[in-house]
């Protein structure tokens, strides 16, 4: 075999261990007779945020993947928790800010694939508390002030662990062991012990999961994983990302071309292109852009989870408090299109995204552009008995053409949008009708 063909072979055996991976890591399970139950804020709440905190803030290195990815030596990265100081971490500040962006839930990072514990565990001997200048738990204030704002609370928590001396890979070209099932052992005791501390201590109503493929389910005893954190807090909401035996999907950096497939879904971003603080990073989205992503993703049923990375000291870059913010903004004007919507119409029916409410009698237009004439809706069945601006309540004047009278089918509805009821960022539009909306498309 010539070297091209070997290499392009070897290429797509690659890629099709990650789909192959990726996919079984997206099953979700929804023949719990408590999912739906335990699902009902999660499909409501819609943003949520991300914060990625760690000692790689110190030096603003790739959280983990620095060593792993052998760009660092193992020790140059974990000297950077001599200079994790938390000297201005504030806890409430941070929980203001989030909840000032309108976001409902919040996932922080309670332990990243370097194995630093942001609380003090008792089980490893890796902590912000023990091994850091901070020299104390910095997720439990955290947490609750959380719980003391009304917010629902998400823990990031890393099935693997690249610094514990059992567990089995090290870097990508350095393992410790491939066969050795009393290292295993220890290695899933240890996790287990970590997992049943931050599960007592925090009660966390989402566990967010990473790492999950470099082992199976069986494995990671993912099934047993899920019945031990569910025996004392049943109705927590776990991602997709143990091996098949999650709640919903967990898409990443890109909203999907397709709806997944599955009830619940959630988009993670970066603001930039870094998930923690990278000084050199100054690659930051627009407002615009994150919102416009939002709004996809509302578009199609799913969540946003918008990440930040606060410094070593516990500050958040001015850029990321100025896209809270106008997500707050944004958010608070436009509640009622957000909070509780589901995903919209067939997109061949509108040039922009749509969501429903519940019930399906109101269609929310979302517009992420200026129009220069009427916006037009095609394939709604229903009759329009009132178009609004969410926002300020100013009716819009609407006519349908293009229906005839012989015939049933949909019309063209044009809607005149004045430039003075614009939105500075994306204008939303609602269309009230009567009944749960019916268009051409429905039984397609």
């Amino acid at each position: 075999m010539s070297t091209i063909r070997r290499t392009g072979m070897l290429l797509l055996t690659a890629i099709l261990s990650i789909l192959n991976v990726s996919a079984q890591s997206q099953v979700i399970q929804t023949d719990d007779p408590g999912y739906n139950r335990r699902m009902e804020w999660f499909g409501d709440a819609k943003l949520g945020i991300f914060i990625h905190w760690g000692i790689y803030a110190a030096d603003g290195t790739s959280e983990s993947w620095a060593f792993y990815n052998e760009q660092v030596p193992y020790d140059a990265y974990m000297s950077q928790a001599k200079r994790f100081t938390a000297s201005h971490y504030d806890p409430k500040q941070w929980v203001d800010l989030i909840k000032e962006s309108g976001a409902r839930y919040t996932v922080i990072t309670s332990k990243h694939h370097d194995g630093v514990a942001l609380w003090d565990t008792k089980a490893g001997k890796l902590s912000v508390k023990k091994n850091t200048p901070a020299k104390r738990d910095v997720l439990t204030p955290f947490c609750d002030e959380v719980r003391a704002q009304g917010l629902k609370l998400g823990l990031y928590y890393s099935l693997l662990d690249w610094s514990h001396k059992d567990y089995p890979n090290f870097t990508k070209n350095i393992q410790r062991y491939t066969d050795d099932e009393k290292r295993w052992s220890r290695f899933l005791d240890f996790n287990f012990a970590q997992l049943g501390e931050i599960n007592s201590q925090y009660k966390p109503d989402l566990f967010w999961f990473d790492g999950d493929w470099e082992q199976t389910a069986e494995r990671w005893h993912s099934a047993e994983i899920i019945k031990f954190l569910r025996s004392t807090n049943p109705d927590c909401v776990v991602n997709s990302r143990i091996q098949g035996y999650g709640d919903y999907a967990t898409p990443e950096l890109g909203v999907p071309v397709a709806k997944p497939d599955a009830p619940y879904w959630e988009l993670c971003l970066t603001m930039n292109d870094s998930w923690g603080w990278q000084p050199s990073d100054t690659n930051f989205k627009t407002p615009y852009m994150l919102l416009r992503t939002f709004v996809d993703c509302l578009s199609n049923g799913g969540n946003l989870l918008l990440d930040i990375g606060p410094r070593e000291d516990g500050s958040i870059p001015d850029e990321e408090v100025a896209v809270l913010k106008e997500f707050g903004r944004w958010t608070k004007k436009h509640a009622e299109a957000v909070y509780g919507t589901r995903s919209g119409i067939d997109n061949r029916c509108f040039q922009g995204y749509t969501s429903l409410n519940k019930d399906r009698t109101t269609l929310y237009l979302y517009l992420p552009y200026t129009p220069h004439d009427k916006i037009e809706v095609k394939g709604v069945m229903s009759e329009v008995k009132r178009a609004r601006v969410v926002g300020n309540g100013t009716n819009l004047r609407y006519k349908v053409y293009n229906k005839p009278s012989w015939g049933n089918w949909a019309g063209n509805l044009y809607i005149d949008v004045p430039q003075d009821v614009l939105d500075e960022q994306i204008t939303v539009i609602a269309l009230d009708f009567d009944e749960p909306i019916k268009t051409s498309f429905d039984d397609k």
